[in-house]
């Protein structure tokens, strides 16, 4: 039997991930944004909404083989057979706000204090970063995306650039801000200083290292852990008896970690120079908790590719419009949030399971498969937790996080490029890793 909204709300729904997206909800944030329909038509704002999220369950189809999906468990019902046109007429009724707003209401790490992989020292591991999103080709998207650069024409679309505060022990997103790439990376990390809070450290690479921007992290309360470049010039006030050293940024007092980290793999040695700056200056910390902490901020780079590869598969994005793209890109995030959200539910009664362990793919069929039958909608009486969803990615969980190397060997066929940032994968692969704390030199 099919437990679903009635009549006309039948369509409205998002499997079993409807729980972590109720009706309730949706109906609040449409009203919140005055998204709410004057009169009760074939496509009420919340069935829209829900066809925007299942759209990110299904990115490599169009909006009217989404519908089917939506209507395929609701045998016996009388649904609505919408053209192409008016689904795109009723996108454009709800507009963005709602979808914004949902994300503001889902954004958080989804953990408790006593889960696994989530805190260091009794703090929220988090990190920035940036990435670029590729839109359809059209005159509108010019108006306001552009393409970008390259010695080959550059890219045959236009980008939007995406930052976003991941959790890193969940990958869950915190925040997120996006538009055009005429701005950069720094630029639209000043949007996400709002989410930063005292009890957060936030992890961030080279290209957030600028003074303005470590002190207005600094000043949000939050501690802040950024690689700098090697050749910058930071004065050595005092020094650690573990060979880091006190200095300033400003008026900001930072600690300066410089250290040699060699990783011995089966495929042979790789040496590389790391230096970090912190705000945490207690030298009860070992420099070396800091050197092995900075390695989450690779959790952040997982979390893009299970976007941009495993829900996108590559994609371009679908809308047509700037307004569409905004509203497409916060569905999108919505509906990564929602499945992120169902693995760490999974695994939040197993305290000897790392929410990183549950596996994004087999969430995502998983998920897929439950909206076809519309399996799950309504919760019984008795609360499942883990549902559906999680029994699956409890049975296939993934091994320990490996080490992170970089470059790496992306194995595809139509590349043999080396590009940057990858696991290295294969069941023989063994990797040791030592560190070593570079003394300070004074400038």
């Amino acid at each position: 039997m099919v437990t679903v909204a009635g009549g006309r709300f039948a369509p409205g729904h998002l499997g079993e991930l409807t729980r972590i997206v109720p009706f309730e909800m949706v109906d609040a944030v449409l009203a919140e944004t005055g998204g709410v329909q004057k009169r009760v038509r074939d496509l009420p704002s919340r069935v829209v909404v829900y066809l925007l999220l299942a759209a990110g369950l299904f990115a490599e189809l169009g909006y009217g083989l989404v519908w089917r999906r939506l209507v395929a468990g609701l045998e016996g019902l009388a649904v609505a057979s919408p053209t192409g046109a008016a689904l795109a007429q009723a996108r454009r009724r709800v507009g963005v706000a709602p979808l914004r707003a949902l994300l503001e209401l889902l954004a958080g790490s989804a953990a408790g204090i006593a889960t696994r992989g989530v805190y260091w020292r009794g703090l929220l591991v988090t990190a920035i970063d940036g990435t670029t999103m590729a839109c359809p080709d059209t005159p509108a998207n010019l108006e306001v995306f552009r393409k970008g650069g390259g010695y080959h024409g550059g890219t045959g679309y236009p980008l939007v650039r995406l930052l976003v505060l991941v959790g890193c022990g969940t990958r869950t997103v915190l925040d997120a801000v996006f538009g055009p790439t005429g701005s950069g990376e720094t630029t639209y990390a000043t949007g996400l200083l709002r989410s930063l809070r005292a009890g957060m450290i936030v992890l961030a690479d080279r290209n957030f290292a600028s003074h303005k921007l470590i002190n207005a992290m600094a000043g949000t309360g939050a501690e802040v852990l950024v690689r700098v470049k090697n050749g910058r010039r930071l004065p050595v006030c005092a020094r650690y008896s573990d060979g880091s050293y006190l200095s300033r940024l400003g008026e900001l007092e930072v600690r300066v970690v410089a250290c040699e980290i060699t990783i011995a793999t089966s495929a042979g040695r790789r040496t590389g120079v790391y230096r970090l700056v912190t705000t945490i200056t207690d030298p009860a910390c070992p420099a070396s908790q800091l050197i092995r902490l900075y390695h989450d901020r690779w959790e952040i780079e997982t979390a893009y590719l299970e976007i941009k590869s495993t829900i996108l598969g590559g994609r371009v994005l679908r809308a047509r419009t700037p307004q569409g793209i905004d509203q497409e890109i916060y569905a999108l995030l919505v509906t990564y949030q929602a499945l992120r959200i169902a693995i760490t539910d999974a695994t939040i009664g197993q305290p000897d399971i790392d929410p990183d362990r549950g596996s994004f793919t087999v969430a995502l069929a998983a998920a897929r498969d439950q909206l076809i039958l519309a399996a799950g909608v309504i919760a019984d009486t008795a609360i499942d937790l883990v549902g559906t969803i999680g029994r699956h990615v409890l049975a296939d969980l993934l091994p320990d996080r490996r080490l992170r190397v970089n470059p790496r060997v992306v194995k595809r066929a139509i590349s043999k490029f080396v590009a940057k940032g990858a696991r290295i994968r294969g069941p023989s692969y063994k990797a040791t890793i030592s560190i070593e704390i570079c003394a300070p030199t004074d400038p």
